[in-house]
């Protein structure tokens, strides 16, 4: 019962205009905004599901998810350039993740966890890697 909406699929830009400059930025090939419903149609949560793109597989791998908490998380166009976005606020740093394309499903069943079959967790891409002490060091001077 999955209903799908294509929003957008024009091509993005690695610093999208209206991005914020003191945000951590990444992008993605396809955000997706989920609202996962039950058996009556009433939404349970709504969550946004990060992708890109598998040549090899020919099909969108998840990179990451959040679930919305408020309505500033939901991905919102972006004109110049045209791209979707969205921030929050995670652990004092403000992210960004924009894409050239959105989708907005409709389900009973996560597609982040049906994606877990396809890409097993720890094999993803993380969205926004890591950084060692020295790293963060290294990147201040």
């Amino acid at each position: 019962m999955a209903s799908l909406l294509l929003v957008g699929l024009a091509a993005g830009s690695p610093h999208p205009t209206g991005s914020d400059p003191a945000a951590v930025h990444q992008e993605v090939d396809l955000i997706e905004l989920n609202h996962f419903v039950d058996g009556d149609g009433r939404e349970v949560f709504r969550q946004v599901i990060f992708y890109d793109w598998s040549n090899q597989h020919h099909r969108f791998h998840v990179r990451a998810w959040r679930l919305i908490k408020n309505e500033n998380q939901v991905p919102k166009r972006r004109w110049n350039p045209d791209c979707h976005q969205c921030t929050w606020h995670d652990n004092g740093l403000l992210r960004q993740v924009s894409a050239p394309k959105m989708r907005e499903t409709w389900t009973q069943q996560d597609p982040e966890r049906v994606n877990r079959k396809l890409l097993p967790e720890d094999q993803r891409i993380p969205l926004f890697p890591i950084r060692t002490a020295s790293q963060r060091q290294s990147e201040n001077r």
